[in-house]
């Protein structure tokens, strides 16, 4: 009888909201040409709920995240022997990606916890796997410190706080720069929903970024046949000397 009584007390209150992300992005696949210049990426979305937004709970946020390809990466410190800078100490990272960019609708700290970010990997500090670096160095932390600021100076690793735009907390959109140097390959797009600080909701989308034309060719020969690579380009290295010189020489008559 209680059973009975808890379940019709149960279909008597208003369902729970269930929030799911319904997204799309301005292109799906990018061209690397020879006059290919960097790209920028729409990413747009809105929240399908099957009943009105839950009360009580706090404001909805949204996190989009970009990564490239992931390789290894050798991080290598500089110190100060006999008055000489020279690479002193080296750790291996054991993956890095080659781009991530993070937006949100807000400050991160105030949208993330901790816990999520560690149970979904959202940060770039969550992405980056390192495991056993404290073993090969002093400081292991530092070279991951150093691998991340060089990286942002460089514009690889962007994190882009309160540029998700989110209107009627419902529809969000942010874009996404690429820069001219990508490295080929898949780019996985994550979206989030999050509410009090907890992800609701998320959504894994790629894009296929691929040489075209010329530089395809150019990657094909240098990879498949490295020998003819080679000859060719000290043929092309020959051949613009010469230009250089003669100019030079047209220049000086």
């Amino acid at each position: 009888m209680i059973r009975l009584a808890l379940l019709l007390l149960a279909l008597a209150l208003p369902a729970a909201a269930q929030e799911q992300i319904v997204a799309g992005m301005s292109q799906n696949r990018v061209s690397i040409t020879a006059d290919f210049d960097g790209s920028e990426i729409l990413i747009y979305g809105a929240v399908k709920r099957d009943a009105p937004p839950p009360e009580g709970r706090g404001p909805l946020e949204v996190i989009v995240t970009v990564e490239g390809p992931s390789t290894p990466v050798a991080v290598r410190r500089k110190d100060r022997v006999a008055g000489i800078w020279l690479n002193n100490a080296e750790v291996r990272v054991d993956s890095a990606p080659s781009f991530f960019a993070l937006a949100t609708t807000g400050p991160l700290d105030h949208i993330l916890s901790d816990t999520d970010n560690l149970r979904y990997g959202i940060t770039i500090e969550r992405v980056i796997r390192a495991v056993g670096i404290t073993a090969e160095a002093d400081k292991a932390g530092e070279f991951l410190l150093g691998l991340l600021r060089v990286r942002t100076n460089e514009d690889r690793y962007r994190v882009l706080q309160g540029k998700v735009e989110l209107t009627e907390d419902t529809l969000f959109r942010t874009d996404i720069v690429l820069p001219s140097n990508l490295t080929e390959g898949e780019y996985k797009v994550r979206l989030f929903l999050l509410r009090d600080r907890k992800v609701i909701a998320h959504q894994e989308r790629v894009i296929g970024v691929r040489k075209e034309g010329l530089e395809r060719w150019i990657f094909n020969l240098a990879r498949e046949q490295p020998l003819l690579y080679g000859l060719l380009s000290l043929v092309m290295a020959g051949i613009a000397g010469w230009g250089a010189s003669a100019a030079f020489r047209l220049v000086r008559a």
